[in-house]
């Protein structure tokens, strides 16, 4: 099991909508994610700075490094483009965070 950590931009003011987008994930793109490897994904917003901050369990047996060549991924992220920072390919700015510190 490997743990990615990072952070993403939201528009200001657009907390519930994201939210709402989220809450009513599309079932083949939950699909993609679980197929690819990633089972556990949890995505936070920190309100004073409108940043997200994302983490993702994989079972690195499965993990797929690319998945932004896939139709249903570039269809999300084009959904999503008005309410968070950007991409020229409407992908979400994303910047990993390095672990420093895991108490087990």
């Amino acid at each position: 099991m490997q743990l990615r950590a990072f952070k993403m931009k939201l528009t200001p003011g657009f907390k519930d909508e994201y939210r709402r987008r989220h809450n009513n994930i599309w079932p083949e793109l939950e699909a993609l994610l679980k197929n690819n490897g990633i089972n556990d994904y949890d995505i936070f917003y920190d309100e004073d700075t409108d940043v997200l901050f994302c983490l993702q369990k994989i079972n690195s047996d499965k993990l797929s490094s690319d998945l932004s060549s896939n139709e249903v991924m570039k269809k999300w992220w084009d959904y999503m483009a008005d309410i968070m920072d950007v991409n020229p390919d409407n992908s979400p700015v994303i910047k990993y965070l390095e672990p420093v510190f895991h108490l087990k």
